[in-house]
């Protein structure tokens, strides 16, 4: 594995990092506390090609790699964890699936919009009673024949929680994973069928709740959905009927991999705040930096998170490759989220009482970076694979 980035990627990381710091920054803490979206700021993340950036030029992407978007994800996260997750959702879990699973039509609609930032979508999978355990899914989806046994439709009924970029003004399409028949085996045990199905925002039967009253990631949108005798064309099937968990398994993978970029430049944006601090605190006469205890920590903190870089970057170098990446990024996602959730702990002490003010970038990372141990797969799931890659079950 090369680690060493190309120019083109060097120079986007550098333009997504003057973003992060010019525009983004300014605005987090008024953002925070609305807790809103800032749609003028997606809409500058999609003039810049951010949403674009791992899909092909056929599809009105950028034509870059994975670990390009992951580049822009990290240098997002360590200003704002919410507009950069806002960017690795609304790529690897709203558009990613229609490009790769869509027809021909189905990108035609969606794409154009998705991939310039116009518009977000959105993947509805978890359940009240079914999260890492997907096949616990209740959300059902029926068809419904047309008449003279014509084209169809999808009759879905459920509900959805923790669905992110769902009910943003701009959310133009949510794909929901709902049982569509049941299996039998020989043992007597019945299977789920599961498929995704694309469910245009708007509409009849479906509702987003309100958001949540998150502890932290106040500015990203996430709601939980309900959906109740609602009906979409046939055709809004994505994929095959019955593959809907093993696509998604693919994109969770994925998925990973930009999160543990995620968690990465959280640990990063935690670091620049703590060393800028203890260069300028000054305590009886010199500045808390050159205290051994503070420029210990500081050292253990950049340790982390070179270690998490390098740990996304082998992922994302496999996943380039087609190479097997789903234990790299079980260990991207599992380093990274202890690496943030570590530096945000460090560096809110550092601060002191400044690092429990709610203006001040280190306190928000401290509440935010709690979800990075919890979504796209507990900490405890990320064990679970990493176990199973090592022959063992548990």
């Amino acid at each position: 594995m090369n680690t060493e980035l190309t120019d083109e990627q060097r120079k986007l990381s550098d333009t997504v990092r003057e973003f992060a710091d010019t525009v983004v920054a300014p605005a987090a803490y008024t953002y925070d506390t609305e807790r809103r979206l800032p749609l003028d700021i997606i809409r500058e993340m999609g003039d810049l090609g951010l949403f674009g950036l791992p899909f092909a030029v056929e599809h009105g992407g950028q034509g870059k790699d994975y670990l390009s978007l992951c580049l822009a994800v990290e240098a997002l996260a360590r200003v704002d964890q919410s507009i950069a997750v806002t960017l690795e959702a609304g790529v690897g879990l709203g558009i990613m699936p229609i490009v790769r699973h869509g027809t021909a039509a189905q990108r035609e609609r969606w794409l154009p919009d998705l991939v310039t930032g116009r518009a977000l979508a959105a993947f509805g999978l978890t359940e009240a009673e079914a999260g890492s355990d997907a096949g616990a899914t209740r959300t059902t989806a029926q068809i419904e024949t047309g008449p003279d046994g014509g084209a169809g439709v999808w009759v879905i009924d459920g509900s959805k929680q923790f669905i992110t970029n769902s009910g943003t003004p701009i959310t133009s399409v949510v794909t929901v994973t709902a049982v569509t028949g049941e299996e039998t085996r020989a043992d007597g045990t019945v299977k789920k069928e599961l498929s995704s199905i694309l469910v245009p925002s708007g509409t009849k039967g479906f509702t987003v709740g309100p958001a949540y009253d998150k502890v932290g990631w106040h500015t990203s949108d996430t709601h939980p959905l309900t959906f109740e005798d609602v009906r979409v064309p046939e055709a809004n099937l994505l994929g095959e009927q019955g593959r809907g968990y093993a696509n998604f398994l693919r994109v969770l993978d994925e998925g990973r991999v930009a999160f543990a970029a995620l968690a990465t430049g959280a640990a990063q944006g935690c670091l620049e705040e703590a060393l800028r601090y203890a260069r300028t605190r000054n305590v009886f006469g010199r500045d808390i930096g050159s205290n051994q205890h503070i420029a210990f920590t500081l050292s253990r903190m950049a340790a982390r998170v070179h270690q998490a870089r390098l740990c996304y970057y082998d992922a994302a170098s496999k996943l380039a490759n087609d190479a097997p990446f789903k234990v790299e990024a079980s260990i991207a996602k599992l380093v990274g989220s202890e690496a943030a959730m570590a530096n945000a702990r460090d560096a809110s002490q550092i601060f002191g009482g400044y690092g429990f003010l709610n203006e001040n970038p280190v306190a928000r990372h401290y509440r935010d970076s709690k979800v990075l141990e919890i979504g796209e797969g507990t900490t405890e799931v990320q064990l679970m694979i990493i176990a199973r890659g090592l022959g063992l079950t548990a």
